[in-house]
């Protein structure tokens, strides 16, 4: 039996094993952030505002933000135009 570490998620207690991927945490978080994550409409930083790669490993106590960008993709066409 695996014992499953406590990561804080947007302020959530949340309980995975010991080294899964940011990404996971995410998802068993939140599927729709978890979406907007892997489709690079947000980004996860750690606990000092550290912008964090989706594949790093997490550590009981890890502390996450996801951060949902308003920025559109430049090739994007303006509405205004």
């Amino acid at each position: 039996m695996t014992d499953l570490v406590p990561v804080f998620v947007n302020g959530h207690c949340i309980r995975l094993e010991s080294g899964q991927a940011v990404s996971s945490a995410v998802a068993l978080y939140d599927a729709a952030l978890a979406e907007a994550l892997a489709a690079g409409a947000a980004y996860v930083t750690d606990g000092r505002g550290i912008r964090l790669p989706t594949d790093s490993p997490l550590q009981g106590g890890a502390i996450l933000r996801v951060v949902v960008s308003a920025r559109r993709d430049t090739d994007e066409a303006d509405a205004d135009a």
